[in-house]
């Protein structure tokens, strides 16, 4: 595995794992009672995005770590995962 496929692994699953932090915990404005003119009453009243982005890449490392530490030891490899090898 090399250094660019780590990386990539990393990006895909901060970015899968920030869509899932950032509606965790929203309060829109609607509900907050106090609506900012010119913004949708759904957007949210705090977003707390520097806690979400820490979160976001503690959880993204951790899940990044396993998975190429799985890769790397051998236990699942690309042959495994192929459907369509019509040796089988």
């Amino acid at each position: 595995m090399t250094i660019t496929s780590v990386i990539v692994v990393f990006a895909v699953l901060w970015f899968l794992t920030l869509f899932i932090v950032l509606p965790i915990g929203e309060v829109s404005q609607a509900e907050d009672g106090r609506v900012v003119p010119g913004t949708p009453e759904g957007a949210p009243a705090h977003p707390h995005m520097k806690r979400k982005l820490i979160i976001t890449t503690i959880v993204a490392s951790i899940l990044s770590a396993i998975i190429c530490g799985i890769i790397i030891s051998g236990v699942i490899t690309i042959e495994m995962l192929d459907v369509f090898d019509p040796t089988e």
